[in-house]
């Protein structure tokens, strides 16, 4: 992708901007409710890879029904293709999906043994520093985004949050170990949410990227569960019966085009933080009201929260 070489960041609407942060915040909770929902299924089929590749691939297909079905949707399509040809996308700016599938991946493998809220702390700790990267670097729709004092104080306090809120879980080595594969996913979300960011522009749609999001992850995947099937053989488990165990890929829908549709507006990192609050949010009233055997809620877990959302605030106040 080509960065924006802008010495200054835009001006952004302040209402847009702090629209942008509800929704962002919105979107984080749905992704812990779609964290527990992946990690259950991989639980249930005994494999992660293929529990994400049911995840992404219902997701594919609601899409490609509903894009070209939307005169947005199709002007989405033939803009892209327009942007592909004159070279003001690149083809590798499209590719956000693969870390969106590992992100899936991560989620069947890891959050059976981990809970929710340790597989979030492990996301942000990639996320916040992976964030003030790309905007530094100009990956994102916004441009260059400068490192100033609040930026870089909210996500030192967001990691130190999380942190704190899964405290009782860190003297525990294989939890920790396992903890790595979604850390690596934290650092590719900034990546993705900036090049998505990028895909909608180009396209003049949400729903456009993240139809391009959905079908590069998902031929991810299918490729990873084939190499996979050809060494260890077909998953062991069975399809589950309850229906609330396939809703993980729509919900992955709502939260790319949210972050396709508001980066723009708040910049990557912003996007991160009040992601991770949403996330956060939701991963202790999930560990809290529906608790399973990895789930470990307390005053911990809810003081971390709580310092989570200060965190985003701060990163939100201009310097």
């Amino acid at each position: 992708m080509t960065a924006t070489a802008t010495a200054t960041p835009p001006t952004l609407p302040t209402g847009r901007r702090v629209a942008g942060v509800g929704l962002a915040t919105a979107s984080g909770v749905a992704v812990a409710v779609q964290s527990r929902i992946n990690g259950e299924l991989g639980v249930r089929l005994a494999d992660g890879i293929a529990a994400a590749v049911v995840s992404f691939g219902l997701g594919l297909l609601v899409l490609l029904v509903l894009v070209p079905a939307t005169p947005g949707g199709r002007r989405g399509l033939a803009a892209l293709r327009a942007a592909l040809r004159e070279g003001s996308l690149r083809p590798w700016q499209c590719l956000g999906g693969l870390c969106g599938a590992f992100l899936v991946a991560t989620q069947g493998l890891t959050i059976g043994t981990l809970g929710v809220a340790v597989f979030t702390v492990a996301v942000v700790a990639g996320q916040s520093g992976s964030s003030l990267l790309v905007d530094r670097a100009g990956i994102g729709p916004t441009g260059r985004q400068p490192v100033t004092p609040n930026r870089l104080v909210g996500a030192v306090l967001t990691v130190l949050a999380v942190l704190l809120a899964v405290s009782g879980r860190l003297g525990d080595p294989r939890a920790l170990a396992l903890a790595l594969l979604p850390m690596a996913a934290g650092v590719g979300i900034a990546w993705q949410q900036a090049v998505n960011g990028r895909v909608r522009g180009a396209a003049g749609s949400a729903m456009t990227a993240t139809l391009v999001n959905f079908a590069v992850g998902t031929v991810a995947l299918l490729a990873t569960l084939a190499v996979e099937v050809a060494v260890r053989g077909r998953p062991a488990g069975g399809f589950p019966s309850e229906p609330w165990l396939y809703l993980g890929g729509p919900i992955g829908i709502v939260f790319i085009a949210l972050a396709a549709a508001i980066v723009r507006f708040t910049g990557v990192l912003l996007l991160g933080l009040a992601t991770i609050a949403g996330q956060i949010v939701g991963a202790v009233l999930l560990d809290t009201v529906l608790p399973t055997a990895a789930s470990h809620p307390g005053p911990a877990t809810l003081l971390g929260a709580a310092l989570t959302l200060v965190a985003v605030l701060i990163a939100a106040l201009r310097s």
